[in-house]
């Protein structure tokens, strides 16, 4: 099955071959992901990412909603990625 899993844009930036990058949290986990096919992102938005790139954006009501269908299917288990509180904010150091 594909799955694409909603984040919160923590940073962007353009990596040296001129693709921007950004650095994306899950619940709290942060990965660096390709934000190429969404030009219009900014820091704080949310975005649905596949496979390591930004497939789309959406809104944080509806990240914490398909963050929690996931959790409820037993697919956030599988990613090893914890279920989101009340924000998709990362966790402070």
């Amino acid at each position: 099955m594909c799955l694409g899993v909603p984040g919160k844009v923590l940073t962007i930036e353009a990596n040296p071959f001129g693709m921007t990058m950004g650095r994306v949290s899950f619940g709290g986990i942060v990965k660096e992901v390709c934000l190429a096919y969404v030009p219009e992102v900014q820091v704080g938005d949310f975005v649905v990412v596949h496979v390591g790139f930004a497939i789309s954006t959406i809104d944080e009501h509806e990240a914490i909603k398909v963050f929690e269908f996931l959790r409820e299917m037993g697919e956030l288990d599988e990613l090893e990625i914890p279920a989101p509180t009340a924000s998709l904010s990362p966790v402070s150091p």
